[in-house]
């Protein structure tokens, strides 16, 4: 009787040998809109190796582990679930996957879990900052709602061609997937608290 097929390991130890690893790293990739090639050049991982880890056919090792973990804007130990305890997932303060642009820094206080509908963030805007360029596309799926609220300072809201004027205490809820950004205006620092839910409106 043939032998079961077992994913092939690549020179190391195999991080995961069962092949779990593949389907979450296909769906954080695509959670994230990456092509297998655009998550090669973040990574330094062939693309073709991607979709080996991606299929199951291939095990990563600890060091391409690391590498694929990278460039998801993860640790090997989000990646790998190490720090999950059944449904609870603890993002420590110093754990937290942070983008700075312009004067914005964005810090993710939800994990990267797959299919996870909703997602928290903080955001820092810096005097005359702003979340994103005028012209930017929606970045948010069809059908996404947002609520944001402001923990310091002042913000305006530009949404749909209009401006709506934010102070500390604020929140307000759009539709956020239409053009929006929100600028800081004021000569001291913003910061706000961002929950935005997926796939919420219908019609």
């Amino acid at each position: 009787m043939a032998s079961a097929t077992k994913p092939k390991t690549s020179n190391g130890t195999a991080v995961t040998p069962d092949g779990t690893l593949g389907p979450r790293v296909k769906s954080l990739r695509e959670a994230m809109d990456l092509s297998l090639r655009d998550l090669a050049d973040r990574s330094g991982v062939s693309a073709p190796m991607l979709s080996q880890v991606e299929r199951g056919d291939t095990s990563p090792t600890l060091a391409v582990a690391q590498k694929i973990a990278a460039g998801l804007d993860l640790t090997l130990s989000q990646l790998l679930r190490l720090d999950e305890d059944r449904h609870v997932v603890v993002v420590r303060a110093k754990g937290r996957r942070t983008r700075r642009r312009r004067g914005h820094v964005v810090e993710e206080l939800t994990p990267p879990l797959p299919g996870q509908r909703a997602d928290v963030s903080e955001h820092s805007l810096a005097p005359g900052a702003a979340t994103g360029a005028t012209d930017d596309p929606p970045v948010h799926e069809p059908g996404s709602r947002e609520t944001a609220v402001v923990l310091d300072g002042t913000a305006e809201l530009f949404i749909d061609g209009q401006r709506h004027e934010l102070s500390e205490g604020d929140s307000v809820t759009f539709d956020a997937d239409l053009p929006h950004h929100f600028e800081n205006n004021s000569s001291s620092e913003a910061r706000l608290i961002a929950v935005v839910a997926a796939g919420l409106r219908r019609g």
